[in-house]
């Protein structure tokens, strides 16, 4: 093995991605503005269109719409596609739902956080503040462009920067001011001010924050949800409190044996190409890293074969431990409702519901982070052993408040498919369907410029 023993290499495979903001002008957020000065880079970047399988998260895995309950992910949840189709895709996801006017919700404004650099444009125009107060379907008419380089780039100069005050913020208060840091960690801060965890601060305009004053582990998020009261979502089944955990890359690559040996996201899934004439540059195609083996693998792990198979392999633990978090925490859910279809008070329920929305943190916190397997498997699999556990811990508080109330068993239902389970949780599929689809023919492919289709 090459400068990485086989003990390190089965705790991690490859690293990801992911106050000196990013100040351009209104021109320079359309992303074709930057093709003539950067044509490798931009035909590199337009190539993630390429990335086209988003698959179906609650088909393959039905469980998800149950511990989803309540929350729009019950609705759908796909895998992500490149990065010119996340304009289409929150436009056409079924959790953004059909506002047919500005006023219409589900979502707040702070959906097109990471999405579009037209979200930066509208900032610099209208401010961060009154941009946040409004609902995502306020802005369409302004988001243009997919993400692309005035998200992580300085127009003048081609520096690295993120565009993102609430990520410039964040790191601030991690003590990681961004000015403060090596090229290499700013260059990997343009994906980290996306691909992290983060919430809708409701004290705050509904602004996006990072939930790191206290640290960047889950420990500390949680330590910092759970001091806050906040919560994502009242669960439909069990009305436990919950969190959704959103794509803790970042976090999870910083405790990774990558970060140790000073690998960032960059350096794997952006490696240095030569163009025709020999000139170097980025490939921003951000692809898979085991597709550039030679270039960003090569120099530390002996042969491809022998990484795709301890990926299977980690992928395969990873997916393991994660059904049998799922199975406990599925059914706290469902006994949480026994318990309270019973008789039980908020009193009784408090400490199991608490245990439930724990659990279900470190569940989601685990998988939620994209590739997971491949970037921190052993992070993965002590967070959903704990999950696990924690969820046995609520259910062994639930058995007892359901003795207490004369229930000594409880019936589940049928939730194997996903069409069952979204039954359970009180979503009509064929309404959701029709209100998407009015609203992308009367409304997104008249007036917004990305005419997306149903």
């Amino acid at each position: 093995m090459k400068r990485l023993n086989k003990l390190a290499l089965s705790l991690a495979i490859a690293a990801i991605c992911g106050s000196a903001i990013a100040k351009n002008s209104p021109a320079d957020y359309s992303n074709p503005t930057w093709k003539d000065k950067y044509p490798e880079q931009y035909a590199s970047w337009a190539s993630t269109e390429e990335s086209t399988d988003k698959g179906d998260i609650l088909a393959d895995n039905p469980n998800a719409v149950i511990l989803f309950g309540g929350y729009g992910f019950a609705k759908d949840y796909n895998k992500p596609r490149g990065h010119q189709y996340a304009v289409t895709d929150l436009t056409r996801s079924l959790r953004t739902g059909g506002p047919m006017d500005s006023s219409e919700g589900p979502m707040a404004a702070s959906c097109w956080g990471c999405k579009t650099p037209d979200m930066i444009r509208m900032y610099d125009q209208v401010g961060e503040a009154d941009f946040s107060d409004k609902k995502w379907g306020a802005w369409g008419h302004e988001m243009s462009n997919s993400i692309g380089c005035a998200d992580c780039h300085d127009a003048e100069t081609g520096k690295p920067t993120p565009a993102r005050p609430f990520a410039m913020r964040g790191f601030e208060a991690a003590g990681e001011k961004f000015e403060d840091q090596e090229d290499n960690i700013k260059a990997a801060m343009t994906c980290a001010q996306c691909h992290v965890e983060y919430h809708f601060d409701g004290a705050d305009h509904k602004k996006v924050k990072f939930p790191w004053d206290g640290g960047q582990n889950p420990d500390a998020m949680l330590a910092y949800y759970d001091a806050k009261n906040f919560k994502d979502w009242t669960h439909k089944i069990s009305k436990a409190p919950m969190l959704k955990a959103q794509h803790p890359e970042w976090e999870t690559w910083k405790v990774s044996v990558h970060a140790e040996m000073d690998v960032t996201c960059i350096d794997c899934h952006m490696p240095k190409q030569e163009n025709a004439k020999g000139v170097e540059f980025s490939n921003h195609n951000v692809g898979n890293a085991i597709g550039n083996f030679e270039a960003v693998c090569a120099d530390c792990h002996d042969t491809k074969a022998d990484m795709v198979e301890l990926l299977r392999a980690n992928k395969a633990e990873v997916h393991s431990a994660q059904a049998a978090a799922e199975v406990v925490i599925t059914k706290a859910h469902f006994d949480a409702a026994a318990a309270w279809e019973a008789g039980a008070d908020e009193a009784e329920m408090k400490a199991s519901l608490m245990d439930i929305r724990h659990a279900q943190w470190r569940w989601d916190y685990a998988i939620a982070s994209h590739g997971i397997h491949a970037h921190n498997p052993s992070l993965a699999l002590e967070q959903l052993a704990q999950a696990k556990a924690i969820g046995e811990q609520a259910r062994a508080k639930l058995k007892a408040i359901l003795a207490k109330h004369g229930v000594n068993e409880v019936t589940y239902p049928d939730y194997s498919t996903k069409a069952k389970a979204q039954v359970l949780v009180g979503l009509d599929k064929a309404k959701l369907d029709a209100q998407k689809k009015k609203f992308l023919e009367e409304r997104v492919q008249k007036e917004w410029p990305v005419k997306v289709q149903y």
